[in-house]
């Protein structure tokens, strides 16, 4: 059985051509790449929804899940912009902890 994930391109396509079309130009260097990384799509969701009421912010953040692969690329953006685990914590909007979890697994 294969792992697939969501076409998030698609998805995000979509979503921007019947909903925000004037956000396409914006977000069109991210769609442009081959592949999107959870970071892309973080981004996206930024970009696409920036007003988003405290609730739904915190709902979708316990639905959250990262791979390997983006948990890596969470660590080294840590290390190239020289933060601490409490700001890269309110970068991400992750815990404290999650982050000292992840270093101590994968470092």
């Amino acid at each position: 059985m294969k792992n697939s994930s969501p076409d998030y391109k698609r998805i995000y396509m979509e979503i921007i051509n019947e909903n925000y079309p004037k956000k396409k130009k914006i977000c069109q260097s991210i769609l442009n790449k081959k592949e999107l990384s959870v970071l892309d799509i973080l981004k996206l969701n930024a970009l696409i929804f920036n007003k988003e009421e405290k609730e739904t912010i915190k709902s979708n953040q316990q639905l959250r899940s990262y791979d390997k692969t983006a948990i890596g690329e969470i660590l080294e953006f840590q290390k190239n912009n020289n933060l601490n685990n409490s700001q890269l914590a309110l970068h991400f909007k992750l815990s404290r902890n999650t982050i000292t979890k992840w270093k101590k697994l994968f470092q």
